[in-house]
């Protein structure tokens, strides 16, 4: 690695973990998730190529993050069928209507925040995305649009609907 790339990896963690954040909707698993990229990364830095570091980065997080949730199915399942219980994550609280889009962009799938992040936030384009992703350009399109519209559903369903308190 030389110091234009350790320099460029620098500047590329505050969007990992950005990415990540997102992802697992936890501080410190985004910490450990970045981490576990960064060191898969260097691991594998060699047989890197001379593609985009940013993309490249960004398909290890993605597929670590799958890796994760993957994992943590059959660990659960594992408990069910030994009789263990599976904690759930507790309701989210309802949001004032100035945080409907941000509650609404945390409650679609993984797969669609993926995707809006990396290509409305982080910028990259459709091919760097379905690079990143492991899907063809063309699922990446359709995917998006819906990603977009089910945002749009949501935010608007907040919005029209708030729900406030009444305080006497």
């Amino acid at each position: 690695m030389n110091m234009i790339e350790d320099a460029e990896l620098r500047e590329l963690l505050q969007r990992l973990r950005r990415f990540a954040l997102w992802l697992t909707r936890n501080a410190s698993s985004a910490d450990d998730l970045v981490q576990a990229t960064l060191e898969r990364a260097l691991s594998r830095w060699s047989s890197k190529g001379d593609g985009n570091l940013r993309a490249w980065l960004f398909a290890i997080l993605y597929r670590q993050f799958l890796d994760g949730q993957r994992r943590a199915r059959r660990h659960a399942r594992l408990l069910e069928i030994f009789g263990g219980r599976t904690e759930e994550a507790p309701s989210t609280e309802d949001l004032v209507v100035n945080q409907a889009t941000l509650e609404a962009f945390g409650r679609l799938p993984a797969e669609q925040r993926a995707l809006l992040l990396l290509v409305s936030v982080e910028g990259l384009s459709y091919k760097e995305a379905a690079d990143t992703l492991g899907i063809p350009i063309g699922t990446v399109m359709s995917r998006l649009s819906r990603a977009r519209k089910a945002l749009r559903e949501l935010a608007e369903g907040e919005m029209s609907n708030p729900h406030l308190r009444v305080l006497k």
